[in-house]
C-alpha cells in the first residue's frame, strides 16, 4: 500500500512538475543586453531599472503577457557582445532583444541579432546608418538616431545666441555623430572639433587649449564616467562662468548624484526630464523614485519606454512572437503611453519625439534645503513636425 501511496504521489508531482515547465515555457523570453561592468555600467543600471521597473508593476508581465527578462553583460566590448548576444539567439532563443547603451556595442550586435530574424528594440545607442541605409524590419529604437540629439542642441546654440563654439567628444561612433549633428543646425562657427581616447581620465591638454581658444561656449558629449571626469576637470579649471557648457548625455540623471554642484551652471539637451507634465511620466518618475531612491535618468526612461512598447505589441498578438509579421507591425503601432509625451514610428523605425532645454540649477532655495536639479526650460522644437529625420528617406526595408 505505502508503494502505491508513494507512487501516486510521485506522479502527482510529476505532473505538477510538468504543469509548471508548460508555464514557464509560455513565457515569452526577453533578453536584456546592457552594460553592467566597467566605466558605464552607471548608465546600463539605469536602463535594466527602468525595464525591471515595468515588469515589476506588470506582475511579471508585459501588454498581460507573461515574460522571462534574461540578463546579459556586454561590458562596453563589442566583441562581448556579439557573444552574449550570440548566446541569447542561439541558445536562449529570445524572440526579443533590448537595451544597448553604447553604439559601438549596438553596431557589433545589430547584424547577428536581426540576420536571425530576432527583434532589437534599442533603447538607447541609435547609430545613423541604422536610421538610414542599414535599417531593419527587425530593429526599432524607443531613443533617437545619434544625430537627432546633436541637431536639436545645433538650434539650442542658436537659440542662445552663441556665433562661436568648441566641441569636445570621444573619439567613437557616437563621438562622430555628435559632432556632425551639431554641424548640421548651428549657424555659427565651429571653433575647433577635438576627439578625445575613449575612457580617457585627464583632459587637462584638452581644457587649456579649450580656454585658450575662447569660445562663445563649448559643447561636448561624455556618457558614464567620462562626463564625470570631464566636469569635475572643468570646474577645477575654473572654465564656469568663463566659457558656457552645453552637452549632450554628459550629466544627466545618471551622473548628476556623482557631480552635484560641480555641474551647477551647465544646460543640457535632454529626450527626457523627471519633471515632464504628461500622465504617464508623472507615474513612472514617482515609483522610480520610490523603490531606486533616486531621480530616473533618460537610459532608466527610454528602457521604460521599450518595455512598455514590446508589452503593447505582446497584447496585440496574444503572446504569439511566431508571426514576425504580425509581431512587426504591432511593434509599429507603438500603441503605448510614452513617458516623453508625443512618440510615433516613422519608416525607419525611428521615433518622432522632441528634445528639451534643462539647465542644472539649484533648487529649493541655496541653503541646507537646496538641492542640484534639473530644470526643464521647455522643447527645443515645439513642432516636431518640422523636424526631419535626414536619414529617413535613405532607409529601404528589405
Amino acid at each position: 500500500m505505502k508503494r502505491i501511496t508513494l507512487q501516486t504521489a510521485s506522479a502527482v508531482m510529476g505532473l505538477a512538475l510538468s504543469a509548471l515547465s508548460a508555464t514557464a515555457a509560455a513565457d515569452v523570453k526577453i533578453g536584456l543586453l546592457t552594460t553592467l561592468t566597467g566605466p558605464g555600467s552607471v548608465l546600463g543600471q539605469d536602463q535594466l531599472d527602468g525595464f525591471m521597473l515595468a515588469v515589476e508593476q506588470g506582475g511579471g508581465k508585459l501588454g498581460g503577457v507573461p515574460v522571462q527578462i534574461i540578463k546579459e553583460d556586454d561590458q562596453f566590448k563589442p566583441e562581448v557582445g556579439v557573444q552574449a548576444a550570440r548566446k541569447l539567439v542561439q541558445s536562449d532563443k529570445v524572440p526579443i532583444i533590448t537595451g544597448v547603451v553604447y553604439s559601438n556595442v549596438m553596431l557589433a550586435v545589430v547584424r547577428p541579432v536581426t540576420s536571425a530574424g530576432v527583434f532589437l528594440v534599442g533603447s538607447n545607442a541609435g547609430p545613423t546608418n541604422l536610421a538610414g541605409k542599414d535599417c531593419s524590419p527587425y530593429f526599432f529604437s524607443t531613443s533617437w538616431n545619434n544625430t537627432q540629439r546633436h541637431e536639436g542642441s545645433g538650434e539650442m546654440a542658436n537659440q542662445m545666441g552663441f556665433k562661436k563654439v568648441y566641441l569636445l567628444a570621444p573619439n567613437y561612433q557616437a563621438g562622430k555623430d555628435a559632432m556632425a549633428g551639431f554641424k548640421r543646425f548651428f549657424k555659427g562657427e565651429i571653433a575647433n572639433e577635438v576627439f578625445t581616447q575613449v575612457n580617457q581620465p585627464d583632459y587637462s591638454v584638452e581644457l587649456a587649449a579649450l580656454a585658450e581658444a575662447k569660445p562663445d561656449a563649448a559643447y561636448v558629449f561624455f556618457p558614464g564616467g567620462m562626463g564625470v571626469n570631464f566636469i569635475k576637470q572643468y570646474r577645477q579649471a575654473g572654465l564656469f562662468g568663463k566659457i558656457p557648457l552645453l552637452s549632450v548625455d554628459t550629466i544627466d540623471g545618471a551622473t548628476l548624484p556623482a557631480l552635484q554642484k560641480d555641474a551647477l551652471g551647465a544646460v543640457t539637451n535632454v529626450p527626457y526630464s523627471p519633471d515632464l507634465a504628461n500622465a504617464a511620466n508623472q507615474a513612472f518618475a514617482a515609483a522610480f523614485r520610490q523603490k531606486y531612491n533616486r531621480e530616473p535618468s533618460s537610459y532608466a526612461a527610454q528602457s521604460y519606454d521599450a518595455a512598455q512598447l514590446i508589452g503593447s505589441a505582446l497584447k496585440k498578438t496574444d503572446g504569439k512572437v511566431d508571426d514576425k509579421d504580425a509581431l512587426r507591425r504591432a511593434l509599429e503601432a507603438a500603441d503605448f503611453a510614452s513617458v516623453r509625451g508625443e512618440f510615433r514610428y516613422q519608416p525607419n523605425h525611428f521615433p518622432v519625439a522632441g528634445f528639451f532645454r534643462a539647465d542644472v540649477e539649484m533648487t529649493g532655495g541655496a541653503g541646507a534645503d537646496g538641492k542640484v536639479a534639473f530644470v526643464n526650460k521647455g522643447p527645443i522644437f515645439p513642432d516636431l513636425s518640422k523636424v526631419s529625420d535626414q536619414y529617413a528617406a535613405q532607409c529601404v526595408m528589405k
